[in-house]
């Protein structure tokens, strides 16, 4: 399936050139996945299993329906790739965290998603330093560069 595109007609170069990234970076994020015969969903939530997360932290966080959530955690339940238990403070809760197979398979997608890091890599650590900022910038965030 195809990811959509930004719109047709931009505001501005660099609204069309963000448009370009966001693309770009999704269709090399689904293309790691696939490789590793994965959805771009599944390989997004079994990167997020650093430690145990509650199923409705995780659907919070990724903007998804807590069903949603639930059929992409039995997926990979099922591969062998995370293990649900009963959270030890609310029983009715359940926790998901990454079995040993799917710590392998997560660090597996981390080497072959590469965009990222390929991206900045072309940048010099001025040219880093000026993009993490305005990056940080445009999305509100405060600057923690000692450089303004």
């Amino acid at each position: 399936m195809a990811l959509p595109s930004g719109p047709t007609q931009t505001s501005s170069e660099a609204e069309a050139i963000l448009f370009d990234l966001v693309d770009v970076y999704d269709r090399a994020y689904g293309v790691a996945a696939a490789e590793l015969s994965l959805s771009a969903a599944q390989a997004c939530v079994l990167g997020r299993l650093g430690e145990r997360r509650g199923m409705g932290a995780l659907a919070a966080e990724l903007g998804c329906d807590a069903s949603n959530m639930t059929q992409i955690v039995g997926r990979l339940e099922a591969l062998d790739l995370v293990s649900r238990e009963p959270n030890p403070v609310d029983r009715r809760a359940r926790l998901v965290a990454r079995t040993p197979r799917g710590d392998e398979l997560n660090r597996r997608f981390e080497e072959a998603f590469t965009f990222a890091r390929a991206a900045v890599g072309r940048l010099s650590v001025d040219e880093q330093e000026q993009l993490t900022a305005l990056l940080r910038k445009a999305l509100g965030q405060a600057s923690t560069s000692a450089r303004s």
